[in-house]
């Protein structure tokens, strides 16, 4: 099974538009057709950012958001990084590429293409989910 590391603005973008990320997350996740990697560290950017008041104004957001963190709890694999990493300028992006180095991961989905200006990090290709969707239909 393919192992995942999404990127935080996926989970974001999951909840508010039915778009590629909704897709990624609640038709191929919940189907269990990929494993998420988390760490602590991006558990914890997960939780922080969903909690975030802008997100308000977006029916039911915060509701949705926990459950969708408890899934993600209980279903994926949790690592413990042990290189930290210094490559990309936003510091706090580092975690994700630490997390794909630990995990092996096969993908990082993010819709950042300002720090993710690089199409893989040694073994893991990085797509955005509209890419990852199109991979993921034909496999």
């Amino acid at each position: 099974m393919q192992k995942i590391v999404l990127d935080t603005n996926v989970i974001v973008s999951s909840l508010i538009q039915r778009s590629f990320p909704y897709r990624i997350i609640f038709e191929l996740f919940m189907e269990n057709k990929f494993q998420i990697c988390v760490s602590d560290e991006l558990m914890t950017e997960y939780y922080e950012v969903l909690a975030r008041p802008k997100f308000a104004r977006f029916t039911d957001f915060f509701i949705r958001a926990e459950s969708l963190l408890v899934t993600i709890e209980n279903k994926a694999i949790k690592y413990a990084p042990r290189v930290k990493l210094n490559f990309i300028s936003d510091i706090d992006d580092n975690m994700i590429l630490e997390l794909a180095d630990e995990s092996n991961a096969d993908f990082i989905i993010t819709g950042n293409t300002t720090d993710f200006t690089f199409d893989t990090y040694k073994n893991t290709k990085i797509l955005s989910p509209k890419d990852f969707w199109y991979i993921s239909q034909i496999e």
